[in-house]
């Protein structure tokens, strides 16, 4: 009897060690946070179409031109990709929590920002531009003074809704949206005449929505006044995470604007008939 029990603790014994170093010698996890609802940057979809990558404890995956990127970068330096989909507000107390390792969720890399967290260089430059329904009485403007007294708002915690929106005279700011498809049902619904998000995001919504209208004054003297950093969208990591900052920097070297607008081209084209 005691000899059986010897020879079964000898067994497990040996089951534990093989599962151990099956699990060290296997490639390390990039836990990677994004909303998932946030085309074209990032979706929810109940299948794997196109090469869309399984959301971390969810029968659903997700896709988008962060999850593109996602696996691009994490093939670069050889590690598995895992994706974990979270409220936008809860990506940064992720990632300096250690419960994720970055957020690719199209992040501008702001100077507020990078008192908590360190940031890749741009994996995306994004123009921020207006959308406005096509009747609207907004629709034929031509610059940033044509919105003056618009309803308007964006999205919470961004650029967009703290920089751009207080730029449009005599506007009435609305309460921040939680999401992106929330302010585009508003600006749909009448609840608002625009809001303000990058030109990715307009793009996508037009796509879905096509009585909205995009307005770019990009390249206009009458257009929104912000900085280089408010534009340039960025991986966030946890601060003094300089191993994963230089793995993923040197793997972005090997990609140039003309990529980027590629593959974001790739996922605007493939996205789900709904931004939600």
């Amino acid at each position: 009897m005691r000899r059986t029990i010897r020879i079964a603790a000898m067994l497990l014994a040996l089951a534990c060690l093989a599962g151990c170093a099956g699990q060290g010698g296997g490639k390390k996890v990039l836990r990677v946070g994004m909303e998932c609802a946030y085309a074209p940057y990032n979706w929810t979809q109940p299948t794997n179409a196109n090469g869309a990558v399984p959301i971390k404890d969810s029968r659903d995956f997700a896709y988008g031109y962060d999850v593109i990127m996602a696996k691009y970068l994490a093939d670069k330096i050889e590690y598995e990709l895992e994706i974990h989909k979270m409220d936008w507000d809860s990506l940064p107390p992720a990632v300096m929590s250690g419960t994720i390792d970055c957020a690719i969720a199209g992040q501008s890399i702001t100077a507020e920002r990078l008192m908590t967290l360190d940031f890749t260089t741009p994996y995306y430059y994004a123009s921020i531009v207006c959308l406005v329904r096509g009747d609207s009485r907004f629709a034929g403007a031509a610059g940033l003074s044509d919105l003056s007294g618009a309803v308007c708002t964006s999205q919470l915690n961004t650029v967009w809704y703290d920089v751009c929106l207080p730029q449009v005279s005599n506007a009435n700011i609305l309460p921040a949206m939680e999401t992106a498809p929330a302010m585009m049902v508003s600006l749909v619904s009448g609840a608002c005449d625009l809001v303000v998000t990058d030109l990715p995001t307009a793009m996508a919504a037009t796509s879905v929505y096509p009585e909205l209208k995009l307005l770019d004054f990009t390249g206009l003297d009458d257009n929104f006044s912000v900085s280089d950093e408010e534009i340039n969208i960025g991986i966030s990591l946890k601060k003094g995470n300089t191993e994963l900052l230089d793995l993923l920097n040197n793997a972005l070297k090997g990609l140039t604007v003309d990529d980027f607008e590629e593959k974001m081209d790739e996922a605007i084209k493939v996205q789900p008939l709904e931004m939600d």
